[in-house]
């Protein structure tokens, strides 16, 4: 997109914008801001900015009441079509609780989500290097510009999750460390995401209001138990109470998100629906190949077919219109034979 034409969509379609009507009417368009968004975009290949209507922006983001209107993402942009479960817990976590989101990130990565967290210290960094591990996906939503990671400690961390994953923020280039961010980037983090986790978390935490938010936002919420000894467990023991899934191994988690993954699913930009590709008497042959008439996890999709993430979540869903699979807890399964 060139300058010219972002300023004309500006200008021209900014009630369409999911904005308030009182924000909408009093919106004034900063050039100067949109010429520097715009020449950080070209700097890099990997820098990419997405709009609200980009057919890249995460699905499940645009369903919250406040969704950014564009994105600063660095990475692989195409990955944030992925369905991704979020991970938030204690900045000062015990070793334990590192350890438990290291195991629970890699198992859900090799179920084949990717995992959102915000690169904070403590079980957001475990739960991003725990998804890096599994040579899954992982997103870091920043609570800073783009271009400042914070902490400074994960600025190798970052690096790696750039090779499988992207960084995002709303906030613009050069945004500094601000407090009163990090509870905006927090509905970024659970509104991309099916679901949340709680690892970790006191009373009064961040955390809990992470989990406050999913659960306004219509998502699963999930905590993990610990010892009643120690206050870092007291605020997954309070959600717990409130009715939120206890969660010892991803499968828990996986279990409980297949109405979910298929409404996302549904949300994914997707080809026009045909019978067969081109020359053959079978639906994508590769792909239903790969689905068994017992539950087929998506991370085995991917790798019995050797498709790409994005293309197997659009051609499986395709398969499921068409009456070939069907969507169960925990992936796909065969309902039509040959």
């Amino acid at each position: 997109m060139d300058v010219d034409e972002l300023r004309q969509r500006l200008e021209t379609e900014k009630y369409s914008l999911p904005l308030s009507p009182s924000l909408r009417s009093g919106l004034i368009v900063d050039y100067r801001l949109v010429d520097a968004a715009l020449a950080w975009q070209d700097a890099s290949t990997d820098h990419h900015l997405i709009c609200f209507d980009d057919p890249r922006y995460p699905p499940l983001l645009k369903t919250i009441t406040d969704p950014p209107i564009f994105l600063f993402v660095r990475g692989q942009a195409e990955a944030l079509l992925r369905p991704s479960v979020a991970m938030v817990g204690s900045r000062a976590a015990s070793y334990s609780g590192l350890q438990t989101a290291r195991m629970l990130a890699s198992g859900l990565a090799g179920y084949g989500f990717a995992v959102v967290s915000g690169l904070a210290a403590g079980i957001d960094g475990a739960s991003h290097q725990g998804a890096l591990t599994a040579s899954g996906v992982t997103h870091a939503v920043l609570g800073t510009g783009i271009d400042e990671i914070y902490p400074k400690k994960h600025a190798h961390l970052a690096n790696e999750i750039l090779e499988r994953g992207c960084i995002v923020s709303e906030f613009w280039p050069g945004t500094p460390v601000f407090a009163g961010n990090f509870p905006k980037r927090n509905r970024i983090v659970t509104g991309m995401a099916l679901g949340t986790l709680v690892v970790e978390a006191a009373r009064k935490s961040g955390s809990l209001i992470s989990a406050r938010l999913a659960m306004e936002q219509g998502r699963e919420v999930f905590a993990v138990p610990g010892s009643v000894l120690d206050e870092r467990h007291q605020g997954c023991h309070d959600l717990l109470r409130q009715g939120v899934k206890l969660v010892c191994d991803a499968a828990d988690i996986v279990e409980e998100l297949g109405s979910m993954l298929s409404c996302q699913l549904d949300m994914l930009p997707q080809s026009p629906h045909i019978e067969a590709e081109s020359g053959q008497e079978l639906p994508y042959p590769e792909l239903l190949a790969s689905v068994e008439y017992e539950t087929t996890p998506v991370d085995r999709l991917v790798e019995h077919s050797g498709k790409p993430i994005d293309l197997v979540l659009e051609q499986i869903l395709e398969l499921e219109l068409q009456g070939w699979v069907a969507a169960v807890p925990g992936g796909y399964v065969r309902v039509k034979r040959n």
